[in-house]
């Protein structure tokens, strides 16, 4: 009998089980969020701090929505790290549905907002109300990068609240590998930098293979 499991209901334990995932424990497994990132202009710094304020102040007179995280925090930074122009397209409640080997288990859901170049999934984004933990989205969205339609390249991952953001790389190899950042709060100083430092970080990489 088929068992079917809405994503934002998987565990880890079940993607390592039924899937195969596997956690990367080697350093350099993941090394796209701490080398090279580039340095932010003074005008994207501005940027920067301007939505931190704008976080700030609507998130201490009520904890901001999805939706409201969505608006206010994830589609500047998308803007900022220039995944609305060319040669990136936006997608936004993508259906995914993967299932285990043996066919006993099908995860199904919607990836919240999904970055790609052609067919290439640049960036999976998964985010939650500010009241929720940033990890919980973890499951989740590694389910749906199990999803990818090109499983021997690099797909990367980023969960958000509005207050904490962590980044993920997926890739296959002898079986599906994964690694994620520390969280990264809006509340630390520079650390909102260092994520949009990251987005622009993986945009410029995806160009590089695209020209290459």
């Amino acid at each position: 009998m088929v068992q079917a499991i809405p994503a934002r209901d998987i565990s880890l334990y079940e993607l390592e089980e039924k899937f195969g995932l596997q956690l990367a424990t080697d350093t350099n497994f993941f090394t796209e969020w701490t080398e090279n990132l580039p340095t932010l202009t003074d005008g994207e710094q501005q940027a920067i701090a301007r939505v931190k304020s704008n976080y700030l102040n609507l998130n201490n007179h009520r904890l901001m929505s999805e939706e409201a995280v969505k608006m206010v925090v994830l589609s500047p930074l998308l803007d900022l790290a220039g995944f609305y122009q060319p040669p990136f397209e936006i997608e936004t409640e993508t259906s995914v549905q993967i299932s285990a080997e043996d066919e006993t288990v099908i995860v199904k859901g919607n990836i919240d907002v999904l970055v790609i170049q052609k067919r290439f999934w640049v960036l999976v984004i998964e985010s939650k109300s500010s009241k929720f933990d940033v990890m919980t989205a973890l499951p989740q969205a590694l389910a749906y990068m199990l999803d990818r339609p090109n499983p021997a390249k690099a797909t990367f991952g980023l969960l958000i609240n509005g207050r904490e953001f962590v980044f993920i790389k997926l890739i296959q190899q002898e079986h599906p590998w994964y690694a994620r950042s520390y969280a990264l709060s809006i509340e630390r100083d520079s650390e909102l930098h260092q994520v949009l430092s990251i987005l622009k970080r993986l945009g410029e990489l995806i160009v590089k293979i695209i020209r290459h």
